[in-house]
């Protein structure tokens, strides 16, 4: 608050409201120029352009580009591709379980899941992984239901078919009449809730498009559509590529190493160059009036192109030169740099963008691991579950309830992604054990997490006891026979005593 000065208490003196008047001006103008130093203006900042526009109008303008450059980065870059296959496989990895805890439904679903893709490729986890690597790729990932015939065959009359975002139309905007809008291929009524996609039934990419195939785009219901993408702002109708901020650096790193490349090979060019042309003595070979100064070849033709090894001859020249390739330092220093700010931008661990692992250790490794998995957690947990996961879920549960296979059209369902990697298995192991015999830990959560359902582990088990039993074998992994400590112990279960020795039975 601005105070009163010499000036002001003589003001006030004999007139004190101008004196009150000069004081509140000061104040107001105090608050006036008060501000943050990001949003100072400036010759510095005149470059600085920041429009004021709606999350739809900033991602529809550049949506199409940027998947389209992050696209091509995957197909060539090497850490780009890399990167997405690291977020993919730590996000979704051998799968993302669902376990209802009726029995009957997750028996029909795993028949359904090997059925479920319409292209005849993947399972269900397969289509869940193609669908995230597409959100992650290129900003947006959806599956499109398909409704199938009871006479197809199937174990449920349905399938899933996975489209790549370019199958929205984006053009699709404005007022579309009885109180629908359209936003960048997204259907909206009235209240603001998705109705419908605009989507074309051919990739508009296609090389095979004719003049004769249909490039108009058609409304598919939103309840058709498994729409996944990373929601940053309000209001935002679709996503970006999730590596958007470091495509420029990518680029900039690949032009770069070019450049290196290039630049290498000229130095690796030792050549000479006879410059002795006019000499006296007559070495070398005089100008004639019909050449110019310059580097010829034995057939007298001027040389644009060096090659390592090679000796010319300069005519009109009195000396003979070497190139001198220079030596560059600081590469692998600038390279290891920009990486670590790739690997920033992709949100992943510099030694899993790069394969390096030359600079980390035991406890920067734990640490990186323990972040990098806070991101992946809220990325499976916020996106791929509840945009792509539970959908498809419930979509099997509906088309499995009207083909008469279960009771009930809503199923309740649990989700357990894949156990995230570990830097000292034993340790952590030991730890997820402790936390089951303390009740922290639902031992089947730890067992989905494997990627497999409790019930084909709990059968596998049956299974292979049975097997060790008929051969009459024992092995120190087997509780029922051996302890931890490797004594020999009673199984409660068996009929026959076990062996006292080896006599009668083979003891590993």
């Amino acid at each position: 608050m601005a105070k009163a000065n010499l000036l002001d208490r003589a003001i006030a003196a004999v007139a004190p409201r101008a004196a009150l008047r000069r004081v509140a001006a000061r104040q107001a103008f105090d608050i006036a120029t008060r501000g943050y130093d990001g949003a100072a203006r400036g010759r510095l900042n005149g470059s600085w352009r920041t429009p004021n526009t709606s999350a739809d109008a900033e991602v529809g303008a550049s949506a199409q580009l940027l998947r389209d450059r992050m696209r091509d980065l995957v197909r060539n870059n090497p850490y780009a591709a890399n990167a997405l296959s690291v977020l993919v496989t730590h996000a979704v990895g051998a799968g993302i379980v669902p376990r209802s805890k009726d029995k009957a439904v997750n028996k029909l679903f795993a028949e359904w899941m090997k059925q479920c893709d319409a292209d005849g490729h993947l399972d269900f986890h397969g289509v869940v992984s193609l669908t995230a690597s597409e959100m992650l790729e290129a900003g947006t990932g959806m599956v499109r239901r398909r409704r199938r015939r009871a006479e197809d065959g199937l174990a449920v009359p349905l399938q899933l078919q996975v489209l790549e975002v370019d199958h929205l139309d984006g053009t699709k905007n404005g007022e579309l009449g009885n109180g629908r809008r359209a936003s960048y291929g997204v259907e909206y009524d009235l209240i603001g809730k998705t109705t419908a996609y605009w989507l074309f039934p051919n990739h508009p990419g296609n090389a095979f498009l004719t003049s004769t195939t249909s490039v108009s785009s058609v409304p598919v219901p939103a309840e058709d559509v498994a729409f996944a993408f990373v929601k940053q702002r309000a209001g935002q109708t679709q996503g970006v590529p999730w590596g958007h901020a470091a495509i420029r650096k990518l680029y900039d790193l690949d032009t770069y190493e070019e450049a290196e490349i290039v630049r290498k090979k000229i130095e690796a060019c030792m050549v000479g160059v006879v410059t002795n042309g006019d000499d006296p003595n007559g070495v070398g070979i005089p100008l004639s009036k019909d050449e110019v100064a310059g580097v010829y070849n034995a057939d007298g033709q001027i040389v644009e192109k060096f090659e390592p090894g090679m000796i010319y001859h300069a005519r009109g020249g009195k000396d003979i030169k070497f190139t001198q390739p220079a030596n560059t330092a600081n590469y692998d220093s600038y390279k290891n740099s920009m990486l670590h700010t790739i690997a920033t931008g992709f949100r992943v661990p510099h030694a899993f963008l790069t394969g390096r692992l030359d600079k980390v250790n035991y406890s920067s490794s734990k640490i990186g691991l323990e972040t990098y998995r806070r991101i992946i957690d809220d990325l499976q947990w916020k996106v791929i579950i509840p945009m792509i996961c539970q959908p498809l879920w419930d979509w099997f549960c509906e088309a499995a309830y009207f083909a008469g296979k279960i009771k009930t059209r809503k199923v309740a369902v649990e989700w357990s992604p894949p156990r995230f990697p570990s830097a000292d298995e034993a340790k952590d192991v030991a730890a997820r054990v402790a936390a089951m015999r303390s009740g922290l830990l639902n031992p089947l959560v730890a067992i989905a997490e494997t990627g497999y359902t409790p019930d084909e582990v709990l059968d596998g088990y049956v299974e292979w006891n049975k097997m060790l039993d008929d051969k009459g074998l024992i092995f120190d992994s087997d509780p029922r026979r051996m302890s931890q400590a490797g004594q020999t112990q009673q199984d409660p279960d068996a009929n026959d005593d076990p062996p006292a020795n080896g006599d009668d039975k083979d003891t590993s």
